[in-house]
C-alpha cells in the first residue's frame, strides 16, 4: 500500500473531526431597520468537549457582544458576559429572553433574508482556540 494513499485521506479525516467538534443549528438575525445602530443573534451550540464561546465576529458589526438576560426580582435584566460555557453534549442556547448576541455599531440595515455571516472562537480546555464560520439567516419581526 502507496503511504500517500492511506495518509491523505486520514488527514483528511482528522480535520473533519477538529471542525466537528462544535454544531451549530437554527442560527438567525433580526432583520433590522434604517438608521438602527444594534441586532440581535441567535442560535444553538453544542460542544462535543468542555469548552467556552470566547468570541463572535461579523463583519457587518463594529463588534459583537455576548448578553444574557434574566429575571432579578421582579425586573428582566440583561447584561454582557465575557464568555459562554458549552457543557460536553449539552446544547446551549442563545435565543430572545435568555443568552443572545448583540451586533453593534452596524454598518447597514440587516435585510430580511439576507445570510449573515458569523465567525464563533471557540475555547476548548486546552486553551486552544478554533473559529466556527456560520451563516445566520435574517428574519423579519413577525418571522
Amino acid at each position: 500500500m502507496n503511504t500517500k494513499t492511506f495518509l491523505i485521506p486520514a488527514l483528511f479525516c482528522l480535520a473533519l473531526q477538529a471542525q466537528a467538534q462544535v454544531t451549530v443549528e437554527q442560527a438567525w438575525a433580526r432583520a433590522t431597520v434604517a438608521q438602527q445602530k444594534a441586532g440581535g443573534a441567535f442560535l444553538r451550540l453544542k460542544s462535543v468537549q468542555d469548552s467556552r464561546l470566547v468570541e463572535v465576529r461579523a463583519a457587518l458589526a463594529g463588534h459583537v457582544e455576548m448578553h444574557e438576560m434574566a429575571m432579578v426580582g421582579d425586573t428582566m435584566k440583561m447584561r454582557e458576559v465575557e464568555a459562554v460555557d458549552l457543557p460536553a453534549g449539552q446544547w446551549v442556547e442563545f435565543k430572545p429572553g435568555g443568552y443572545h448576541l448583540m451586533l453593534m455599531d452596524l454598518k447597514r440595515p440587516i435585510q430580511a433574508g439576507e445570510k449573515l455571516p458569523l465567525t464563533l472562537v471557540i475555547e476548548g480546555r486546552d486553551k486552544k482556540r478554533r473559529t466556527v464560520e456560520v451563516q445566520a439567516e435574517a428574519r423579519g419581526l413577525g418571522q
